[in-house]
C-alpha cells in the first residue's frame, strides 16, 4: 500500500524510520510475516496512512514462541550472569536515551499525544524504568528459613524466572508499556514474545533494533506485529509460554485468561478503570482545579486511570466545576508534532466512533456538558475536551470507561467519610483514585477507605519506575513496577537438605 506524505516536522531520523520497510524481530532477526501480509498504520490527526508492518498470525507466533523457548533453554541467555543482564538493560536505557527526539516523534505521529508530553514523559520514563529493573538483576534473592522439625535441616528458597513470557501492551503508551513489560522480565531472566498494539507500532519496532544493538542474545526478545484475533490470541494460547501478561481492557483481559487456561500459564492483568477524583470543601482549590482537570484530559482522556468521575463537595461545586469547564475550553487541541499543542487526537477512528458515542449517549440521558461535547475539526480523530454534569450512578457514561477526554462531574454533600467511600467505590473497577483536601487525617482515611490499587492525595498521574501499580476488583492481577513487578516473573522453589 502507497503511504501519505510524511509530516514535514518530523526531523530526518524519524521520518526515515516511519518510511522504511518495516520488519517483526524474530530469533534474532528482522523478518517479514510468513504470509507477506502488511496492514496500515494511520497518523491519527489526519486518518492517513503512514506506513505498513507485517500482520504476524498464528505461525509467526510460533516462529517467535520456539525462539524465546530456545533461548530460555539452551541459549547464552540463562548462562549470563545477574550482572551481565543487568549492564544490557542499562545499554538499552542508553540508546533510548540517546535518540529521545526520534522516539518522542515517532510516539506523536503513530499515537496521536504531543510530542512536548513524549519528549518530557513518555520516553524519560521508558528509560528510568529500564534503568531501575537493570539494578534489580543482582537483588533478585531467595532467603533461608528455620523450620520446626525434631532432627536437622538447611531450608532457604530460590527464586527463578518463570520462563517463556507473551507481553501483549495496548496503544495509549505504546513505549512506555513496553518499557514496563520487558524491563522487568528481563531483569528476572525470562525470554519474550512481545505484541505490539496494531494501533502503534513504530516506537516497539524501533526499539526492537536498539534491542539488538544493545548486544541481547537472539530469541531473548523478540517483536511481532499483529492483531489481537491473529497473533494476540494464539499467543496467549501457547503451550510452551509460561506467563502471559496483557495491559488493555477489561473486556480482552477476560478473553486471555480463558485463552491461558490450556496450559495453566501464568497471567497478569493491568485492565481498565472508572477513578474517581474526590474534592472535598477544604482543598487547595487552586490546585484541585488543575489538578482534576488534568487528571481527566492528560493524554486525550486515553490513561487506564484518569480522573473520569469528578466528585466536587456542594460548598465548592460551582467554582471547581467551573474552573475545570475553564480549562477544558482553553486547551488547544490539535497535531500532536505542533509544539503549541496541549491535547492531541484520540488514537484511532474506532476509539473516535467509541467516546463521540458516548459523549451522545450522556446527553441523551439527561446529562448536561458544561464544556466541549463535540468533535473538534473536520479532519483526524479530535474531540473537544468535555464536562458533563447532571450525571447520575445509572448513566452509562457514568459506569463504563469511556477512555477519552469526558469527565462526569457529580455533587456531593455528605461529610461521613463511609459514605463518600462507598461512592468512590460504586465500580466494577478499582485500578487508581485521588482526594483533594488539607486535613490529612480526612486524605489519609479515604486511601483507606477507597478500593484500588493506587491513592493520590492532592494529586494524580504520578508514576514512578520504583511505584508498585495495578488494580483492585474488575481492574485486574499483579502489579507492574517498583519490586512487586518482580513477582509476576518469577518462581520460588523451596530447597530443603537433611543435615
Amino acid at each position: 500500500m502507497a503511504t501519505a506524505s510524511i509530516d514535514t516536522r518530523l526531523n530526518e531520523k524519524a521520518a526515515d524510520f516511519v518510511t522504511h520497510k518495516h520488519r517483526m524481530l524474530i530469533g534474532g532477526k528482522f523478518v517479514n510475516a510468513a504470509s507477506g501480509k502488511t496492514f496500515s498504520v494511520y497518523d491519527p490527526a489526519t486518518g492517513e496512512v503512514i506506513a505498513n508492518v507485517p500482520e504476524a498470525e498464528a505461525v509467526d507466533v510460533n516462529a517467535a514462541v520456539h525462539a524465546a523457548r530456545k533461548a530460555f533453554d539452551e541459549g547464552a541467555w540463562p548462562r549470563m550472569t545477574a550482572s551481565q543482564r543487568g549492564r544490557l538493560l542499562w545499554k538499552l536505557a542508553d540508546l533510548l536515551e540517546a535518540n529521545l527526539e526520534e522516539f518522542a516523534q515517532l510516539e506523536s505521529i503513530d499515537n496521536g499525544k504531543p510530542v512536548a508530553v513524549a519528549r518530557a514523559a513518555d520516553v524519560p520514563l521508558a528509560v528510568d524504568l529500564f534503568r531501575y529493573m537493570a539494578g534489580w538483576t543482582t537483588k533478585i534473592t531467595g532467603s533461608t528459613i528455620p523450620i520446626s522439625m525434631p532432627t536437622e535441616y538447611l531450608s532457604y528458597t530460590l527464586r527463578e524466572p518463570v520462563g517463556v513470557v507473551g507481553q501483549i501492551i495496548p496503544w495509549n503508551f505504546p513505549l512506555l508499556m513496553a518499557a514496563w513489560k520487558l524491563g522487568p522480565a528481563l531483569a528476572t531472566g525470562c525470554t519474550v514474545v512481545l505484541k505490539l498494539a496494531e494501533q502503534t507500532p513504530l516506537t516497539g519496532l524501533r526499539l526492537a533494533e536498539l534491542i539488538n544493538e544493545a548486544g541481547f542474545p537472539e530469541g531473548v526478545v523478540n517483536v511481532l506485529t499483529g492483531f489481537g484475533e491473529g497473533a494476540g490470541a494464539p499467543l496467549a494460547a501457547h503451550d510452551l509460554v509460561d506467563k502471559v501478561a496483557f495491559t488493555g481492557s477489561t473486556e480482552v483481559g477476560k478473553l486471555i485468561l480463558k485463552a491461558a487456561a490450556g496450559n495453566l500459564k501464568k497471567v497478569t492483568l493491568e485492565l481498565g478503570g472508572k477513578s474517581p477524583s474526590i474534592v472535598f470543601p477544604d482543598a487547595d482549590l487552586k490546585r484541585a482545579i488543575s489538578g482534576t482537570a488534568s487528571a481527566i484530559f492528560f493524554n486525550q482522556g486515553q490513561c487506564c486511570c484518569a480522573g473520569s468521575r469528578l466528585f466536587i463537595h456542594e460548598k465548592v461545586f460551582d467554582e471547581v466545576l467551573g474552573g475545570v469547564s475553564a480549562i477544558a475550553g482553553k486547551i488547544r487541541v490539535g497535531s500532536g508534532l505542533d509544539p503549541q499543542t496541549q491535547m492531541g487526537p484520540l488514537v484511532s477512528d474506532e476509539q473516535f466512533r467509541r467516546v463521540t458515542g458516548y459523549i451522545e449517549s450522556g446527553l441523551k440521558e439527561g446529562a448536561k456538558a458544561a464544556a466541549g461535547g463535540k468533535r473538534a475539526g473536520d479532519r483526524g480523530y479530535f474531540v473537544q475536551p468535555t464536562v458533563l454534569v447532571g450525571t447520575t450512578p445509572e448513566m452509562q457514561v457514568v459506569r463504563e470507561e469511556i477512555f477519552g477526554p469526558v469527565v462526569c462531574a457529580q455533587r456531593f454533600s455528605d461529610e461521613d467519610l463511609d459514605k463518600i467511600a462507598r461512592q468512590a467505590n460504586d465500580t466494577i473497577y478499582g485500578l487508581a483514585a485521588s482526594v483533594w483536601t488539607s486535613n490529612l487525617s480526612v486524605a489519609h482515611k479515604m486511601a483507606w477507605r477507597i478500593k484500588s490499587g493506587t491513592v493520590w492525595i492532592n494529586c494524580h498521574n504520578v508514576f514512578d519506575a520504583a511505584l508498585p501499580f495495578g488494580g483492585f476488583k474488575q481492574s485486574g492481577w499483579g502489579r507492574e513496577m517498583g519490586a512487586e513487578v518482580l513477582n509476576n516473573y518469577t518462581e520460588v522453589k523451596a530447597v530443603t537438605t537433611a543435615l
